[in-house]
């Protein structure tokens, strides 16, 4: 009788802790599958974001490649001006002001490209950092290595990252994805939108974008283009006073900048405005001898010779 009951008793030790580990061995066989989902879901997500950013590079590129077109254009209209420019005469203003045209374009599709360029980086620092979190998620194998008889399987919590002032009592802080917006927008984008604004007629709101560059990016080369147009703005709207002031901002505090040649004989056309013809004849001696072979000096050289003056001074 004894004997039977030992049996017994040995049987049931043997039958019952089936249950918990077979419940343990379904929940993470449920789990596996889970992280399994979760890792085909990551890996079509990379697969379009792949297949989008070709398709963006591929804008990009022909873009760029439009741009450099119209720049070698460009050049080669300039040297034809520059060739002819005795020959035209007064046609040389006209043809020097269609190119000034074409030369402004170039710049707005440069300014379309950098921000183009600048949305692929940051698509592409985006896609990183999720190849990165995707990287460190752990794998469906991982899960498959044997457990202790009875334990339960627990998911570890995300990781967090502490706070710079680490220690007894920090808080802990999820990582931020993004950084703190700045106090303005991208200089290229403000000047995208004050030369679109300026292109349309729209002079006080074009101003005050053209303002804001000056005001936060002075130290830009777009902000030598912003003074530029503030005097083509002040020309424009019969203050030409307010114009020489702004070119002479690009050709003091800028004097690198493409606009050089055009702001000397802009401010001249300023200075002749306003019935200073002697020290607008000065100003066009000075672009001639500066850059003698631009559009430019050409049509200071046409400037002079209407108003009676001799190209260099006696």
């Amino acid at each position: 009788m004894k004997k039977r009951i030992a049996v017994a008793t040995l049987v049931c030790a043997m039958t019952f802790p089936v249950f918990p580990m077979h419940a343990a061995n379904r929940d993470m066989v449920q789990l596996q599958t889970q992280v399994q989902q979760l890792q085909d879901a990551v890996a079509r997500l990379q697969q379009s974001n792949d297949e989008r950013m070709g398709v963006l590079k591929d804008l990009v590129q022909q873009t760029a490649d439009s741009v450099n077109r119209m720049t070698l254009n460009m050049d080669a209209l300039q040297k034809k001006v520059t060739a002819q420019s005795e020959a035209s005469g007064t046609k040389v203003d006209q043809v020097s002001v269609q190119v000034q045209t074409l030369a402004d374009a170039v710049d707005e599709l440069k300014a379309r490209l950098g921000r183009m360029e600048k949305l692929l980086q940051d698509v592409q620092s985006q896609q990183q950092n999720m190849r990165l979190d995707g990287g460190g998620a752990p794998g469906a194998a991982a899960f498959s290595s044997a457990a202790p008889m009875g334990a339960s399987a627990e998911v570890a919590p995300a990781p967090t990252k502490k706070s710079s002032n680490e220690g007894a009592g920090a808080p802990i802080v999820q990582e931020e994805a993004t950084a703190p917006a700045p106090s303005a927008p991208p200089v290229k984008d403000l000047y995208e939108t004050a030369y679109g604004d300026y292109v349309g007629g729209k002079y006080p709101l074009a101003s005050a974008e053209f303002n804001d560059i000056i005001k936060f990016y002075p130290d830009s080369p777009l902000a030598g283009n912003s003074y530029f147009y503030l005097g083509e703005i002040a020309m424009k709207t019969n203050k030409p006073s307010v114009a020489a002031k702004s070119y002479d901002h690009v050709l003091e505090q800028y004097p690198g900048n493409t606009k050089v040649p055009v702001s000397h004989l802009r401010k001249a056309e300023a200075l002749i405005a306003m019935k200073q013809t002697d020290a607008g004849a000065r100003e066009l001696r000075s672009l001639i001898q500066r850059f003698p072979n631009s559009p430019e000096a050409a049509r200071a050289r046409t400037k002079l010779s209407a108003l009676g003056f001799s190209p260099r001074a006696r």
